[in-house]
């Protein structure tokens, strides 16, 4: 089953006195990253959380924002402590004035300060915590139903492309049929007006022989069949693994080297096309892949 790795998730849990809402998106990215924006309260959660979301996500770059409620109103998570916050400026005045100190009292020298400020919630309890962790965990079955949706897409368009590869190899193969002997053919045409051009002879069963070796090593035969079999693993990777992400991406190299070779190796012009056709699918196989769990 294919998941995509962009997604968006949101969900809200609670009760009659307190409520927590909880956004997370996910992008691309090659490992699992996580950028959490808690309030002051669940900073000494920030762990349990990070671990509740590894145990659900393998890959992506993923932003999550939690923000609480209290008494079925928003409230801001931090409030100014004013009382704090004046005797605080009396101590920095006393400080200039005892220092000798001209500068004026500027907004950072205040915000350094993190005492002036308290939270909305001043402590979350056991069972609050829980209601903050089925929000994450529901925002994050939304989180998978996006991605599931968009992994569909994606593997309707894998397959697509898969069919294309296949098509362009069906032609290669038939083109292939009798290509050695037409490049026998040609090596020995080549050879015979080289010779005439330089008044030289050789013995004619040397010669016999070893344009049949070079002309065999013009065949595809092999490449064609690893292809194939890389095409067929492709897909059912695709239809069973449950984290193909990182097993396509291996199957493209490898589909790239063997249609590489049969490209290296054959002197007809229609198979050397197909060959640049089916590379030209097989990077945008890779380019959609990136994007898979």
């Amino acid at each position: 089953m294919i998941l995509s790795m962009t997604g968006y998730g949101r969900a809200t849990a609670g009760n009659k006195k307190f409520v927590v809402d909880v956004e997370i998106k996910s992008i691309n990215s090659r490992y699992l990253e996580l950028f959490l924006k808690l309030p002051q309260i669940l900073q000494s959660k920030e762990y349990e959380i990070r671990e509740l979301i590894k145990n659900k996500i393998k890959r992506g770059k993923l932003s999550l924002v939690v923000l609480l409620k209290k008494n079925g109103s928003v409230e801001n998570e931090i409030s100014l402590d004013s009382e704090k916050l004046k005797n605080y400026i009396s101590l920095l005045k006393h400080v200039k004035k005892s220092a000798k100190i001209s500068d004026k009292i500027k907004l950072e020298h205040l915000l350094y300060n993190r005492d002036i400020f308290t939270s909305s919630i001043e402590e979350i309890s056991d069972e609050q915590f829980e209601i903050v962790k089925n929000s994450i965990s529901a925002a994050i079955d939304n989180l998978f139903e996006m991605k599931r949706k968009e992994g569909k897409e994606l593997e309707k368009d894998l397959k697509k492309r898969i069919k294309l590869i296949e098509k362009k190899l069906d032609e290669i193969e038939s083109e292939a049929v009798g290509s050695v002997n037409e490049h026998f053919l040609r090596y020995q045409e080549k050879v015979k007006q080289l010779l005439e051009e330089k008044a030289q002879t050789i013995a004619d069963e040397r010669l016999q022989l070893e344009l049949a070796i070079l002309a065999e090593r013009s065949d595809i035969t092999e490449e064609c069949v690893r292809l194939r079999s890389h095409l067929k693993f492709f897909l059912e990777a695709v239809e069973k693994e449950q984290e193909p992400g990182r097993k396509l991406n291996f199957m493209c190299q490898e589909m790239n080297r063997e249609t590489n070779t049969i490209s290296s190796k054959t002197l007809t012009v229609s198979i050397t096309h197909n060959t640049v056709m089916i590379k030209e699918e097989i990077e945008r196989i890779r380019e959609q892949i990136q994007n898979i769990e």
